[in-house]
């Protein structure tokens, strides 16, 4: 696998591997994250499909962005998509980025012809204590001086501790969460939780008529993971449990999940 081209648009970080003739697959990240997140998963995707990595504005190597709102995000997701000339494609969101990902569906059905959910909170009620570490480095009044001052080994620490037991985090991963400032993270967070807050992402789905793929880590820290059967009310959706699996089956079961991915987007076409 060789990463092709990278390029920034429209204001995003973008990139692409895989050949440019196969079949799209978008991968949005979550908040805190970026497109390095998906490292481990690239070259067995990339081998089926034409993998188009985003950072979201604010995050990795893309500029801030005057809004944050989840259906802005997705706007400028769309406006990526209409500049390749994209329609009716896979798209996949780890955490947050499922609510990215769906309000695309939601502004731009022509652009989704499915959606794949990895540990996707479904609704605010779901959420669970967070682990200290990112407690600490998020809430006042410290929250911005430690972030601020974050090494590679806490950047690490910050994201391994959502895992349920020791991972591998790619190094151009702690890159692009190095480019995420405090004042664009908590922004994030707020606007994420907005969204929720409005209408469960069960709820907004099983409005649309798309095919939905849901994998969830049956002991992931940062959610419910019994709230994954909540997307049983979205007609159709298949909900994958991993065991022994926290919140990053892309980093802790890359072979797995990239398995269960592969298979959903092969029906899908």
């Amino acid at each position: 696998m060789s990463e092709y081209d990278v390029e920034r648009s429209p204001g995003m970080h973008v990139v692409h591997d895989g050949p440019r003739q196969a079949p799209p697959l978008l991968l949005i990240h979550g908040s805190g994250a970026a497109g390095g997140c998906w490292s481990p998963m690239v070259p067995a995707l990339a081998g089926h499909h034409h993998v188009i990595r985003v950072d979201l504005p604010g995050c990795g190597q893309s500029p801030p962005a005057p809004s944050y709102e989840v259906p802005a995000q997705a706007g400028r997701v769309a406006a990526l998509l209409d500049d390749l000339g994209l329609r009716h494609i896979a798209v996949a969101g780890h955490s947050s980025g499922g609510y990215v990902a769906t309000a695309l569906a939601e502004r731009r059905p022509d652009l989704v012809g499915s959606l794949a959910l990895i540990s996707t909170g479904p609704s605010l009620d779901a959420f669970l204590p967070q682990p200290v570490l990112l407690r600490v480095l998020l809430g006042p009044p410290f929250g911005a001086i430690l972030w601020s001052r974050r090494s590679d080994a806490v950047i690490r620490k910050g994201i391994g501790v959502t895992a349920a037991g020791p991972v591998d985090v790619p190094d151009d991963l702690v890159a692009g969460v190095r480019g995420i400032t405090y004042r664009a993270f908590r922004a994030v967070l707020r606007q994420n939780s907005a969204y929720i807050v409005e209408r469960s992402v069960p709820e907004r789905l099983a409005a649309l008529e798309v095919p939905v793929l849901v994998i969830f880590g049956n002991a992931d820290p940062r959610w419910d993971p019994s709230s994954a059967h909540q997307y049983d009310a979205v007609p159709g959706a298949r909900v994958e449990l991993l065991p022994g699996v926290g919140h990053l089956p892309i980093l802790e079961a890359p072979e797995t999940t990239g398995e269960l991915l592969l298979g959903f987007t092969a029906t899908d076409r």
